[in-house]
């Protein structure tokens, strides 16, 4: 079978991709390969308690399908039922095939034509595709970060990883450790904590952590006198400019931010906690800020349904797990949210033919291609604001770039290696620990534009709604016999 262009995964960007292609290139044939039996990526994986989005919904939703819920931070289910709703208001179902996981993908030079083995239901098919577009994320779905504790096996409870929820788990009236402190551990502490007796959030290193309303009032107040389009329209640009203003603040003036965000936890929690626990050693942005909607992580503390402890793991114990302090924290049930791993191109063996394709060998053009690779283009959301921004905008680009190459009447388009522009830069500037294992497979960015990566959607949207798109950075051209 052969399509136009090919999508991989149907999560955020990929049901993205399949409006965009719709809307800018309907006369070319697409489809959209989920290698999981249902869509969503993120949000239909996560099941644990809690789960939602970390950014609002106004920048995290798409640019075309406004979000109408009185809840700017959603949980989990409404952002699955919002993405199901877009797959049928667009008619993207017809497009999705499910239980399609893409194994390999080589780009044939003669054929001008990607092959693609595919596993799906237990057998492997072949399919081609002019374009390759990845839209599977940016880590593994199968393989979470989870190091060995030392006597991990002497735990009499149960040990869980969040990527790996077990639904039927009754944690009500039990002890709880949580060993992390990001996005997921400050996610889920509160959530868990409501019904458990008690939960310890056992953390190596604190993180900043943000409250913020769970409702957007101006929101509220415009949707009486808006129609939800305006609405959506304005709220969305009032969010890109706050997070674009907070962001230069906070690398132009770290201290200063960084004692704000200190003042306002104080606010919550009191100094002693905040000194002790929610005071990192980074500058704000170098990792990604945690935000508590209407304060839940703060108020469970104060109730005495969480505590956190600040220390490294020694061993686990029979029953929790001994600090190198000397402090032991009892636990039934452990809860290890420890990350995820990095993944560059969603676990698929890249190949020009046949020759392996490695992306830390490679640089990122806008963020986007890969020099050197022909007729291919990845998703890669921001790190320092909502994943969708910039998953709308690369799917855009990917389509203003398929029409030229057809205006051009070319079948090939590949960003040609700068030797000029390399450096030791890595793609995005971020101290997350998740980030630092995983770099080493990730490509890197150069000194200069278009291969560096800004992280800046005000800049981006310019380069990729208003600019030409036609540059010298790119070849275009016919099969190479």
């Amino acid at each position: 079978m052969h399509k136009d262009v090919l999508v991989i995964g149907a999560g955020i960007s990929g049901i993205s991709a399949g409006y965009h292609l719709k809307k800018s290139c309907p006369k070319k044939s697409f489809s959209i390969l989920e290698g999981r039996e249902s869509i969503g990526g993120t949000w239909d994986l996560f099941k644990y308690p809690g789960i939602r989005s970390d950014s609002d919904m106004h920048t995290l939703g798409f640019r075309f399908k406004p979000w109408i819920h009185d809840k700017s931070i959603a949980d989990g289910p409404s952002i699955m039922e919002y993405l199901h709703e877009t797959i049928d208001e667009y008619k993207l179902r017809e497009n999705i095939l499910l239980n399609h996981r893409v194994a390999s993908a080589n780009w044939n030079s003669e054929k001008s034509l990607w092959e693609l083995m595919i596993q799906a239901n237990n057998e492997m098919l072949e399919m081609t595709c002019s374009f390759l577009y990845l839209c599977g994320g940016y880590y593994s779905y199968a393989k979470p970060h989870m190091p060995y504790f030392k006597n991990q096996e002497n735990f009499k409870g149960k040990v869980i990883h969040p990527q790996f929820w077990d639904e039927s788990l009754d944690y009500k009236n039990k002890k709880i450790a949580v060993i992390g402190s990001g996005a997921t551990a400050v996610t889920i502490v509160p959530a868990i904590a409501e019904k458990a007796e008690h939960v310890v959030m056992v953390q190596r290193s604190p993180t900043y952590v943000v409250s913020g309303p769970s409702e957007d009032s101006i929101n509220k107040f415009l949707r009486k006198i808006l129609p939800i389009k305006a609405t959506y329209f304005l709220i969305r640009w009032k969010n890109i400019l706050y997070q674009s203003f907070t962001f230069f603040m906070a690398r132009k003036y770290p201290e200063r931010t960084k004692n704000k965000i200190l003042d306002l936890a104080k606010n919550e929690i009191g100094s002693e906690d905040v000194n002790n626990h929610f005071t990192p050693s980074y500058k704000p942005w170098d990792q990604r800020i945690c935000l508590v909607p209407d304060s839940d992580l703060f108020n469970a503390i104060n109730a005495k349904k969480v505590s956190v402890v600040t220390d490294t793991i020694k061993e686990f114990r029979s029953d929790g797990i001994l600090l190198d302090s000397g402090k032991k924290v009892d636990a039934d049930i452990i809860i290890t949210a420890t990350g995820i791993e990095l993944n560059s191109l969603n676990d698929i063996n890249v190949t020009i033919d046949n020759s392996k394709v490695n992306p830390n060998e490679r640089l990122t053009y806008k963020g986007m291609m890969l020099s050197g690779v022909p007729n291919f283009a990845i998703s890669f959301g921001y790190v320092n604001a909502s994943w969708t921004l910039r998953a709308d905008l690369t799917c855009e680009y990917v389509c203003r770039l398929i029409n030229l190459m057809d205006k051009k009447g070319v079948a090939c388009c590949e960003p040609i290696e700068d030797e000029t522009a390399h450096g030791d830069d890595q793609l995005i500037d971020f101290t997350s620990g998740y980030f630092q294992r995983g770099l080493n497979q990730m490509p890197k960015q150069g000194n200069k534009a278009p291969w560096k990566n800004y992280q800046n959607y005000l800049k981006d949207i310019f380069a990729v709604r208003l600019f030409s798109i036609n540059d010298n950075n790119l070849n275009f051209y016919n099969s190479k016999k």
